[in-house]
């Protein structure tokens, strides 16, 4: 059977006994749910059901769950049996059927649709803890079915099953697949839980009958539950044949690229297999996540993309591989795995330029880093040091940027270790603005929200229609200095989501007043944080009151973005797809995909075509549809949202229609003026437009309107007239520098600029120089070289370097163009300083470096051409 016809037996079993099927639910877990960072399992998304907060669809559900575990990502490739990245095939019931059920229908379906053979199928059972006894029922139960007594195996922790560290869990029971003495150890008493590879364990069967608290103490759930997992790799690896599960058809697909474009073999064995196996699975990993809309970054979710991904480039690299390489196998990846998960294909451009980019920007980290750690490895191995000194390490993370996690894993194959407890002793300082980067801009920490939230009825949000509500108040957690988290049953709040803010505002009822701190958004409810004069209880009826002043700012900005987007669109290309976004009162940043920046009568352009939307008054048109008819309509989708079977629309009419949960104005006219600020990068292949809209605009316009008469009274012109004598002043300004210099340059003698500005590269609009400069030009003369190469060549990046015996000197300049163009001298200085053994820094436009190791200038200077042509 392949991977589709085992997906397909095992759901059409489930729904011919009356199980509802749904779809896979995203990687990233709902904002309820802070207990991971990705989904680890198939019920994941299925907890508000079993912890009776929510009511499920259908008393008996089943599904295949895209899963990610970031627990074994040092472990994949070493072993036959390990993935970070799994499909999950579950079938549950709430409170519906329990352990006769769920045996029996597992037993059914691995006999008969699956065709595993009996004789081989072994069961193990919880033998019981202090707080309950051993599962004797599923024991009787498995026997019943078949499995002799001599092949059921009692097994202690590893069959207790949990979610997280609290919430729903059970006694487990699981279903082993003998694979035959030649997987195994060789000892007599291998069975089930042995960590060979002769016991393949394909499905797990979990008893959800407790919730487990902060204590670790068991408490009945409202209901007996049952989930159950069995994953499609492992299931295709019994069912193909295969000797790992790396040789599945899904698995080996991407496999044969690799073999493809590395011009090896997996066959050949060897260290090149650790490689192929981690690749393949850190590109499954990475496309998945990514489709859910996870872009790489240095904390959560975000990190751990990026931890796979440059593990994946190292992998890659060993076998050969030239990067950009991931864009490739990320295709592979989608033609295995599209027909199961059509979402993969519909996302395929926009996660292929993330990862290239990605990939892109660690290339040129991997390599530097990894020359240094060599030096590192055998300067260790001289002094006979069994780890890496911890501020060796840390300077390799923290200048250098390269990955502690790699840092380790290389060391260890180097036979070394590194001294980790130094090195997060250096790192705490930055572990402590991680740990407030996790908090909530109001130090409330998200997982308390989520308790408060599940404590009482989902609050209801009518502030489309109503911006001063009378409710009641459901749950009031007082916490310090007169804060308190508030839940209304009626809320006219609109919560933050969605790159828009949260309202502000008000309650009040008899001799208690609140103001409204922060509304955060939680899957469809909402809670308050609340600044109170006097003491709020639940069951108290209160007046509930947006400020209607900031609402109204903040609706013309979200417009707004919506008008920039389809202006931008229409402007430079369908490609562009918002990356991001920040919809405030006063003002609003927009990020899209865009891969240069864009230029100035673009801009112009872009910003008329607000404005003359704007004028036209187009009426905005809000209504509910089903996704599907979205889609049809043309509807524009953020890419990584996921949307529910009913989505809103936002149609300007005629002009853009896009799902939007957030608040707008009637008709285009209420943004009023709309003013581009600034243009800049935020990433590789990703820009920045910030603006403002509305009395915010006005106020700018007529700043700068004042301005302009100002400077042009000073230059005695008249406003029209300004452009021309700023430009005629700026190139007086430049003959005198030039004369200033010819006149002070001694006897007239210097290096060849014609010569030199003859190797110069072009970049867009740049000019870039990178060269030695001839011996005995050193500090400031060396300096100068720089800035007269710069006037010669116009807007341009300079980098120099220079021998001073067996030293050396590095000075890269930059001109106000380069800078705009994202451009940083400091960055290449301190990208190409260690490599000559020194280090240096400076400002974007110009800095300044020595090294003592003359000999590696030149490995140097290519290094900085690398990041210049990028």
């Amino acid at each position: 059977m392949s991977s589709d016809e085992i997906r397909r037996s095992f759901t059409e079993f489930f729904v011919e006994r009356g199980h509802l099927a749904v779809p896979s639910a995203s990687l990233v877990p709902s904002a309820l749910d802070q207990s991971v960072l990705l989904t680890t399992a198939g019920m994941q998304p299925f907890k508000p059901y079993f912890l009776g907060q929510a009511s499920p669809p259908a008393p008996r559900l089943t599904s295949i769950q895209r899963c990610f575990r970031a627990v074994d990502i040092d472990v994949v490739g070493s072993t036959d049996r390990h993935l970070t990245y799994f499909q999950m095939m579950g079938n549950f019931s709430f409170g519906d059927y329990f352990k006769p059920g769920a045996v029996e229908m597992a037993y059914e379906l691995s006999t008969g649709p699956f065709g595993l053979a009996p004789e081989h199928i072994w069961a193990t059972v919880y033998e019981g803890d202090d707080q309950i006894g051993p599962d004797d029922v599923a024991r009787d139960l498995w026997i019943a079915q078949g499995i002799p007594a001599g092949r059921i195996v009692a097994l202690g922790e590893d069959n207790f099953w949990k979610a997280g560290p609290t919430g729903p869990c059970g006694p487990c029971s699981e279903l082993y697949y003998d694979r035959g003495v030649r997987f195994g150890c060789g000892r007599a008493e291998c069975r089930p839980g042995c960590d060979c590879d002769r016991f393949l364990e394909f499905w797990n069967l979990v008893f959800m009958e407790f919730d487990r608290g902060d204590d670790g103490t068991l408490t009945p759930l409202p209901a007996q539950n049952i989930d159950t997992g069995s994953g499609v790799e492992r299931v295709a690896m019994l069912l193909q044949g295969a000797g790992s599960l790396f040789e599945t058809d899904e698995t080996s697909h991407v496999i044969q690229e690799l073999e493809r474009l590395s011009g090896r073999r997996y066959a050949d064995g060897g260290d090149a297999v650790r490689s192929f196996r981690v690749l393949c699975d850190h590109a499954r990993g990475m496309t998945a996540i990514a489709t859910d809309g996870v872009t790489p970054s240095n904390e959560g979710r975000g990190y751990v993309l990026r931890r796979i991904l440059r593990r994946a480039v190292l992998h890659g690299t060993r076998l050969g591989l030239e990067t950009p390489f991931l864009g490739t196998v990320h295709e592979a990846v989608i033609e295995s795995m599209g027909s199961g998960f059509p979402e993969l294909a519909q996302h395929r451009d926009d996660v292929r330029r993330l990862l290239e980019a990605e990939e892109e920007r660690f290339a040129q980290t991997l390599a530097t880093g990894s020359r240094l750690l060599d030096d590192l490895i055998a300067r260790a191995r001289e002094e006979g040091a069994s780890n890496l000194h911890a501020g060796d390490v840390f300077e390799l993370h923290d200048t250098h940027g390269f990955p502690v996690e790699l840092t380790a894993e290389l060391a260890r194959e180097a036979g070394l270790g590194i001294d980790l407890e130094g090195f997060e002793r250096k790192m705490q300082q930055q572990r402590e603005r991680a740990r407030a980067a996790a908090r909530r801009g109001d130090g409330v920490e998200a997982e308390r929200i989520a308790r408060f939230a599940r404590s009482a009825p989902p609050s209801e949000f009518v502030g489309y229609d109503e911006l001063d509500v009378e409710t009641e108040v459901l749950a009031v957690e007082p916490l310090a200095e007169g804060l308190a988290l508030v839940k209304l049953a009626r809320s006219p709040f609109y919560p933050e989501g969605g790159g828009q803010v949260s309202d502000a505002g008000s309650i009040h009822a008899h001799g208690v007043r609140g103001q409204i701190e922060s509304v955060y958004r939680l899957d469809g409810d909402q809670a308050l944080l609340v600044r109170l004069d006097g003491e709020l209880r639940a069951g108290d009826v209160v007046h509930a009151r947006v400020d209607e002043a900031r609402r109204r700012a903040t609706m013309a900005n979200h417009t707004g973005t919506h008008l920039l987007q389809r202006a931008l669109r229409n402007r430079l290309g369908e490609h562009v797809k918002q990356a991001g976004s920040a919809v405030r009162p006063d003002g609003m940043r927009f990020d899209f995909t865009h891969p240069a920046p864009v230029a100035q009568d673009e801009l112009r352009a872009v910003e008329d075509e607000v404005n003359r939307v704007v004028l036209e008054d187009r009426e905005l048109r809000v209504f509910e549809t089903s996704q599907e008819e979205a889609r049809e309509l043309g509807a524009t989708m953020l890419f990584g949202e996921k949307y529910g079977d009913v989505v809103r629309v936002v149609d300007i009419t005629g002009y853009s229609m896009e799902l939007c949960g957030g608040t707008h104005v009637r008709s285009t006219a209420a943004v009023g003026p709309f003013t581009i600020l600034r243009e800049s990068s935020v990433g590789q292949g990703v820009r920045r437009i910030e603006a403002i809209s509305g009395s915010e605009a006005l106020g700018a316009l007529r700043r700068a309107d004042r301005a302009a008469k100002e400077a042009a009274a000073a230059l005695r012109t008249a406003p029209e007239q300004l452009p021309d004598a700023v430009a005629a002043l700026s190139e007086r300004v430049r003959e005198l520098e030039k004369a200033a210099r010819a006149g002070g340059g001694g006897d007239g003698a210097g290096p060849d600029l014609s010569a030199l500005t003859a190797t110069a590269a072009e970049r867009g609009r740049l000019k870039v120089l990178v060269a030695e400069a001839p011996a005995g030009t050193l500090g400031d003369s060396l300096l100068e070289l720089a800035d007269r190469l710069r006037g010669a060549l116009g807007p341009s990046a300079v980098v120099l370097g220079v021998r001073d015996g067996e030293r050396v000197q590095l000075v890269a300049s930059m001109t106000p163009e380069a800078v705009e163009d994202g451009l940083d001298a400091a960055a290449v200085i301190k990208q190409i300083g260690p490599i000559v053994g020194g280090g240096g820094g400076g400002r974007p436009n110009m800095a300044r470096a020595g090294g003592k190791d003359a000999t590696r200038l030149d490995e140097a200077l290519d290094a900085a051409r690398s990041m210049l042509s990028a």
